[in-house]
C-alpha cells in the first residue's frame, strides 16, 4: 500500500503537516525492534544522522521541518534495505560493513567472482571481505576489520603509545583466543586498514622552508637555495650516526580518494549535489553557493558550475602546540579541506573534514606556507 508523503511539501503550519509527522512517527515505530526507542531524525538539522526519542524528532519536525529529499523512508522501514541500511554518521564512519550494501546497489557485485577491472577495485572488494568477516564465530556485532577500526580511534583519541596499543592487542588476544584474526601489533592492525586509504606520505623540508624535496627535488641532498643539507648532523657517540634524520617532514594526506569516497555512499552522493538542487534560493544567505563569489564563479567557468557533482572546497589553516605546556615554542600547522557542496549542518562536521597537510614546526610556515601547499595544489 502506498504511503501518502504528500504532507512533506506542506508548509509546517498547516494541519496536513501536523497529521503527516505523526503518521510517519506511528509508521517508523512500527518498523523499530521493540527493545529500541531511538530512531533517526529526518529533520532538515539532523538530516537522518542522530537517533533520538519520539518526542525528541517530534519537535524537530515541527520546529525544523523535514528533508525533502528523503523521499524514500529506508531508515524507518520502508523498502527491502530496512533491516540491513543504517546511517553513515550514527557510527562516525566506522561501520565499512555499510559499503556493501552501496556496492549492491550501483551493481558492483554478481554472482560468483567479481570481475576486478583495477587496483581500486580490488582493494575496494577486498575490504568488504574484510568487512564480512566476524570478529569470532557467531558475532553480530563487530566484524574483525570493525573492531580493528574502533580499537585505532580508541588509540588516536586517547593518545595512546605504540607500545601501550601492543600490549592491549597481546591482552585481548590472550584475553579471547577465539578471536583469530585479531592482531597483536600496531603495524598488524594498520594493515588490516590499510585498503580504507588513511595512509599519508610523508616529504621532506628545508628546515628553513626553501622548499619540499619532492619531484624533481625528491633525491636532492641539500636545498637548492640555501644549500643547506637535507640531514640533521649526528653528534658523536650517538646511536643513530648511521642513520640519515632529516630537518623536517611534512605529512601528506590524498584528498581524492576521500572525496571519492563521499559518492560511493548511496546517502551523501545526494548530499553532495545539495547545493544544486536542494539548496532554497530566496537571496538569504545560508551557504557559500549563496555568495557573489559563488556565482561570478559559475559565470566564469560555466561548464564547471553546470554540473553539481563538481566539488567546491573551502581550505583553512592554523597553528596549535601539540605539546601544551611541556614545550611553549612549538607550533605546528594542520591545512583543513572542507567540501562545500554538502549542506551547512554537514560540511562544518567532523566526519566530513579532511585534513591534508600536517605542516611540521617547530616554527609556523607564515609568508613561505605555499612551499608546503604544493603537494595539495597539483594534486587539485
Amino acid at each position: 500500500m502506498p504511503i501518502d508523503k504528500s504532507w512533506m511539501q506542506s508548509g509546517r503550519s498547516s494541519e496536513d503537516y501536523f497529521v503527516g509527522v505523526e503518521s510517519f512517527l506511528n509508521y517508523a515505530y512500527n518498523h523499530v525492534k521493540p527493545d529500541d526507542s531511538n530512531i533517526f531524525c529526518p529533520c532538515s538539522k539532523c538530516s537522518n544522522r542522530y537517533r533520538h526519542l519520539r518526542y525528541e524528532v517530534n519537535k524537530h519536525l515541527l520546529y525544523n521541518g523535514i528533508k525533502l529529499t528523503y523521499t524514500t523512508w529506508y531508515l524507518h522501514g520502508e523498502g527491502e534495505d530496512e533491516d540491513s541500511d543504517e546511517s553513515d554518521s550514527d557510527n562516525d564512519g566506522h561501520d565499512v560493513a555499510s559499503m556493501e550494501q552501496d556496492a549492491d546497489m550501483h551493481g558492483l557485485i554478481e554472482e560468483g567472482c567479481p570481475q576486478v577491472s583495477n587496483g581500486d577495485a580490488h582493494k575496494f572488494y577486498k575490504l568488504l571481505e574484510e568487512a564480512e568477516q566476524p570478529l569470532y564465530p557467531g558475532c553480530e556485532s563487530y566484524s574483525n576489520l570493525s573492531f580493528v577500526v574502533n580499537l585505532l580511534h580508541i588509540k588516536g583519541i586517547g593518545t595512546m603509545s605504540n607500545k601501550a596499543f601492543d600490549m592491549l592487542l597481546t591482552l585481548l588476544k590472550n584475553a579471547f583466543p577465539f578471536c583469530e584474526k585479531l592482531p597483536t601489533t600496531t603495524n598488524g592492525a594498520k594493515k588490516i586498514i590499510s585498503n580504507l586509504g588513511l595512509h599519508y606520505d610523508k616529504i621532506d623540508a628545508c628546515n628553513n622552508d626553501c622548499i619540499i624535496y619532492y619531484k624533481e627535488h625528491a633525491n636532492a641532498t641539500q636545498c637548492p637555495t640555501c644549500k643547506l643539507s637535507r640531514w640533521k648532523r649526528q653528534g658523536k657517540g650517538s646511536i643513530k650516526k648511521d642513520k640519515r634524520v632529516p630537518w623536517k617532514v611534512l605529512r601528506y594526506f590524498l584528498l581524492t580518494p576521500r572525496l571519492q569516497r563521499l559518492f560511493m555512499s548511496s546517502k551523501t552522493a545526494v548530499d553532495m549535489r545539495w547545493h544544486f538542487k536542494d539548496r532554497v534560493k530566496d537571496g538569504v544567505l545560508r551557504h557559500p553557493a549563496d555568495s557573489e563569489a559563488w556565482k561570478s564563479f559559475n559565470q566564469i567557468h560555466e561548464s564547471f558550475g553546470m554540473e553539481p557533482r563538481n566539488v567546491r572546497l573551502g581550505l583553512a589553516t592554523d597553528g596549535f602546540n601539540p605539546f601544551g605546556n611541556i614545550n611553549l615554542h612549538y607550533s605546528i600547522w594542520p591545512v583543513l579541506i572542507y567540501p562545500y557542496n554538502l549542506p551547512p549542518w554537514m560540511c562544518m562536521k567532523e566526519p566530513y573534514v579532511f585534513m591534508t597537510l600536517l605542516i611540521p614546526g617547530p616554527k609556523g610556515p607564515c609568508h613561505d606556507i605555499d612551499v608546503y601547499m604544493r603537494s595539495l595544489i597539483e594534486e587539485l
